[in-house]
């Protein structure tokens, strides 16, 4: 439930920068009014509420265990609470739709978007879908825009994680074994499986080309994952195709911002200094001007942590940092009600102890998702 109160003495990140005047909540929105009760957070630090453009770090809440896959929905609401104790009020749940199968299948992708449907209305953090389409898996096209409609989905990302070269030359790929384990098939009907759909490769550009034509006409946001150059991404462009998730190098990245368009990178790679995959670092793209969104990937953590790691490197300060986990992405996805700290704008709101950088206290829309601590006895006074 949305409350009416005024945060007094604390040090609120605005667009312009830090200052300490006095911040409201009413009715779910930030006020230049004073209502309700003062709350003294003298000693703390309010920045806009963190919004994840993606992130799949929801699977073990959903399955714990390879195969247990029961009471989903306590795991959405699992979910819902450690996004707030990190600072994240607008979550996008990155979910497969894949050949792979298993947790990446179509099955369980309905599965999660039927979960994430029933919990979202009753919890403060804002849930919503991506579906990450497998460019391939073209006899399940219609299948991915019936859920789209269902589920009311606005974020579609296409992937291709097909081992193109492997499968042309008829070799099994890496680690084939352990994926089709994982997918519940044989590992020799997987490969069969992933043979047939590269011999259909041919097919895959008009396909995609109209289901993204399709998807635009529903004011879907589309991304391409793992762009690999700027040869690949100016293919995207020409389908509309607006949103650059984790480009692997440089000059995808550089292509994208040129062209005015998103690009999304991971938090992880910030924190590590380097990407896991040994794809370019995401510092380096910060550094260049490259980004606008940095999200979760697959560690909610993340986003608080590599927003004060730029500001402490000096990579940028910290208006530019934190609107990279806040104001950027809500931009990307259309959300033009969040993402920074001004009169009319939803309350999502993270207070922050400035000597451990860890989240004291969440809002949602003016709801308290997430409060601990001492910063709980001034709420409580």
């Amino acid at each position: 439930m949305a409350i009416e109160l005024t945060l007094t003495g604390a040090q609120v990140l605005r667009p312009d920068g830090w200052d300490d005047g006095p911040l409201a909540l009413s009715d779910g929105v930030l006020s230049d009014l004073p209502v309700g009760r003062q709350v003294d957070l003298r000693g703390y630090q309010v920045l806009p509420g963190i919004v994840d453009a993606h992130g799949d770090g929801f699977e073990r809440h959903m399955a714990p265990r390879r195969g247990a896959l029961r009471e989903a929905s306590h795991g959405v609401a699992a979910c819902a609470a450690e996004l707030a104790a990190n600072g994240i009020t607008t979550a996008v749940l990155a979910q497969f739709f894949s050949w792979e199968g298993g947790m990446r299948g179509p099955d369980f992708a309905e599965h999660v978007f039927a979960s994430v449907a029933k919990v979202a209305p009753g919890v403060p953090t804002d849930l919503r879908l991506q579906l990450r389409l497998e460019t391939h898996l073209l006899d399940d096209y219609a299948r991915a825009e019936a859920a789209v409609a269902r589920f009311g989905i606005d974020y579609v990302v296409f992937n291709d994680h097909l081992p193109h070269a492997r499968l042309a030359e008829g070799r099994h790929p890496p680690r084939l074994t352990g994926q089709a384990l994982k997918s519940g098939r044989n590992p020799e009907a997987h490969f069969r499986m992933m043979l047939d759909l590269h011999a259909r490769s041919g097919e895959v550009r008009g396909a995609v080309t109209a289901l993204a034509a399709r998807l635009r006409d529903r004011g879907v946001v589309l991304g391409s994952h793992d762009d690999h150059d700027s040869t690949a991404r100016e293919v995207w462009r020409r389908r509309g195709v607006s949103v650059s998730e984790f480009p692997e190098t440089a000059s995808a990245a550089q292509s994208a911002r040129d062209a005015g368009e998103s690009v999304v990178l991971g938090s992880p790679n910030v924190v590590r200094g380097a990407s896991h995959a040994g794809n370019a670092s995401a510092l380096d793209l910060v550094a260049a001007g490259w980004c606008d969104a940095l999200a979760s990937d697959y560690h909610y953590p993340s986003p608080l942590r590599a927003a004060w790691r730029l500001a402490d490197l000096g990579v940028c300060d910290m208006v530019r940092a934190w609107g990279m986990v806040s104001q950027g992405p809500a931009r990307l996805l259309g959300l033009d009600d969040r993402g920074r700290i001004e009169a009319g704008l939803r309350a999502d709101l993270v207070v922050l102890d400035p000597k451990t950088h860890r989240v004291a206290a969440c809002f949602a829309a003016g709801a308290v998702s997430f409060m601990t601590g001492a910063v709980a006895e001034r709420f409580l006074r």
